[in-house]
């Protein structure tokens, strides 16, 4: 009897240590999941500001971690332009002067558009992946999802605009419901709330998001995925300087 107690309690235990994700697995299964090998969205981002507003539409094109595509379709003003990523290289293309400008590494911590969102972070350079030590450090629950709570932290050799970013992401589904940067000091400087949580293109996944500044009261920008796609055919010229003129 004792022995068959014994069994059982190595089998609780033992299944419990394995069904259970690393931090690694975690945030991989999140990114693989929200991305694909590909995909194809349909944006609207809405900055807000204690004296105006400002809304935007765009398009986006994604291939693994390496390639994207982001095409502005409104306002006005800035219809037409493209920001592409090519694995280290950020190009943007501004079609009122007929000018493809490659992007320096500084302006990676600038704001992008005048939104809340980092040219960094809407153009992936960095990869959570790859250059970031990553560890479980809670289990939290976020708008009525039980999550896991990860602390990244740049690996040495990464050139990071962020010294720290704390995850939250959902067990079942592996969404990202709320995440916290952190600059080199380890001081607050965003935070991103994922809400609405909907069936989009088969995706179970938050579609009205939120990207609020801790030292800029009455700033925030709100982004809208109308639209999602992943694992779609997306022609590989989509992701070349040449193609950015065309994509208009």
């Amino acid at each position: 009897m004792k022995k068959i107690i014994f069994i059982a309690i190595t089998f609780i235990v033992f299944g419990f240590t394995v069904t259970v994700p690393n931090a690694d697995e975690i945030i991989k299964k999140s990114e693989t999941r929200l991305k694909g090998k590909t995909s194809y969205s349909e944006i609207k981002i809405t900055t807000i500001r204690p004296k105006y507003t400002r809304e935007m539409t765009v398009k986006t094109w994604t291939k693994g971690t390496d390639y994207s595509v982001t095409l502005i379709l409104s306002p006005a003003k800035d219809e037409g332009t493209v920001f592409l990523k090519r694995k280290n290289e950020i190009w943007n293309y501004i079609p009122s002067i007929d000018r493809l400008v490659k992007m320096p590494p500084s302006m990676l911590s600038q704001s992008w558009m005048g939104t809340d969102i980092k040219n960094d972070d809407l153009l992936e350079n960095s990869s959570l992946v790859d250059d970031y030590n990553k560890k479980i450090v809670a289990t939290e629950e976020i708008e009525g999802y039980p999550c896991y709570k990860i602390e990244l932290t740049p690996k040495e050799d990464v050139n990071s605009i962020w010294g720290q970013i704390t995850m939250w992401i959902s067990k079942a589904d592996y969404m990202q419901m709320k995440v916290k940067y952190y600059d080199e000091d380890k001081e607050l400087v965003n935070t991103f709330y994922g809400r609405s949580v909907k069936l989009i293109g088969g995706l179970k996944m938050p579609t009205e998001n939120s990207i609020v500044p801790a030292n800029k009261k009455g700033n925030k920008t709100k982004i809208l995925t109308t639209k999602r796609q992943i694992n779609i055919e997306v022609n590989d010229n989509i992701f070349t300087t040449q193609y950015m003129k065309r994509l208009n």
